[in-house]
C-alpha cells in the first residue's frame, strides 16, 4: 500500500517538471528556427535599389532695397527755400558752363577749317577780290579781307586821306583781328566766374544745412551717431555738388584759352600776309 502511495508521488513529480520543461523547449526550438527561416528568405528576396539622391535646395535671397533718407531726393524734399534755391544755382552754372564748352570749341574747330580753306584757295586766287568769293560767308578770315579791301578802297578821296595808306590798312585789318580775338573770348569769363565761386556757392549750401541740422539735434535732445551723421553728411552733398561744377568749368576754360591761342597765330598771321598783298598787290 505504501510502495503504491510513492509510486503515485513520483508520477505526479514527473509530470510537474514536464510540464514545466516543455514551455522552454519550445521556445528554444522557435528560436533557433527563426534565423534558418530568415536566411533563405533574405537570400531569395533581391537587393533592394539605391535611393535617389535628395535634390539641394539653394536657400532664396531677398534683396530688399534700402532708400537713403539722406539722399539728394530727402534734401531736396525736406530743404527749404534757402537749399533748394542754392541747388538750382549749381545746376544752371553747370548747365551754363557745358554749354559754353561745347559751342566755343565747335566754334574754333570751324576756324579751323576756314585756316586750311585759306591755306588751299585763297593764296591760289588771282586777286584778293578772287579768293574772298572763295571763303565761305561768315568766316572769320572772310571778314578780315573784306575790311582789308573796303580800307583799300575808301583810303582816297576822303578825310583819312591824311593817314597813309600803310597804317590805314594796317588799323583796319587790326580792328577786324581785335573782334574775331573779343568774339572768342565770349563766355570764357562766365567760366572763370563758375570755377571760382562754385565751391563757395556748394560750401554756404553745406553750412546752412548743418546749421538746420544741430538746430534740429538741439530741439529733438538728442546727440548719437545716427542722429547726427546723417544730417550732416546730407549737407555735405552741396560741397560735393559745387566742386563737380567748379572742376569741368576750370578745366574747360584753359583748355579753351590755349586753342584759342593756336587759332589766333593763324588769325594773325593772315592778317600780316593781307596786309603786305594789299600795299603791293602780291603776297
Amino acid at each position: 500500500m505504501l510502495s503504491k502511495n510513492k509510486v503515485r508521488a513520483s508520477l505526479a513529480a514527473l509530470a510537474l517538471l514536464a510540464a514545466t520543461l516543455l514551455p522552454h523547449e519550445a521556445a528554444w526550438a522557435q528560436a533557433a528556427s527563426a534565423p534558418e527561416a530568415a536566411a533563405p528568405a533574405a537570400a531569395a528576396a533581391p537587393p533592394a535599389p539605391p535611393a535617389p539622391p535628395l535634390p539641394i535646395v539653394e536657400p532664396q535671397v531677398t534683396k530688399e532695397t534700402i532708400e537713403n533718407p539722406y539722399g539728394l531726393e530727402a534734401m531736396w524734399k525736406q530743404g527749404d527755400w534757402v537749399s533748394r534755391g542754392t541747388l538750382i544755382i549749381l545746376i544752371i552754372m553747370s548747365m551754363g558752363s557745358w554749354y559754353i564748352i561745347f559751342t566755343k570749341v565747335f566754334e574754333q574747330r570751324k576756324l579751323f577749317k576756314s585756316a586750311q580753306a585759306v591755306g588751299q584757295s585763297f593764296w591760289q586766287s588771282g586777286s584778293v577780290k578772287k579768293g574772298v568769293e572763295g571763303l565761305d560767308e561768315g568766316s572769320a578770315f572772310r571778314f578780315m579781307a573784306e575790311e582789308g579791301i573796303k580800307a583799300d578802297e575808301h583810303h582816297e578821296g576822303s578825310l583819312v586821306e591824311t593817314i597813309d595808306r600803310h597804317t590805314w590798312i594796317g588799323m583796319s585789318v587790326q580792328r577786324a583781328v581785335e573782334n574775331i580775338q573779343s568774339r572768342l573770348q565770349d563766355g570764357l569769363a562766365f567760366l572763370a566766374t563758375v570755377g571760382s565761386t562754385a565751391p563757395f556757392v556748394g560750401l554756404f549750401g553745406t553750412v546752412w544745412g548743418i546749421y538746420h541740422a544741430l538746430t534740429a539735434i538741439g530741439i529733438a535732445g538728442q546727440a548719437s551717431i545716427d542722429k547726427v551723421a546723417g544730417p550732416v553728411g546730407e549737407a555735405l552733398i552741396m560741397t560735393a555738388f559745387g566742386l563737380a561744377v567748379a572742376v569741368p568749368a576750370v578745366m574747360g576754360y584753359n583748355w579753351l584759352i590755349r586753342r584759342n591761342k593756336l587759332v589766333m597765330e593763324r588769325v594773325r598771321a593772315f592778317a600780316g600776309d593781307l596786309h603786305n598783298v594789299l600795299l603791293v598787290g602780291k603776297r
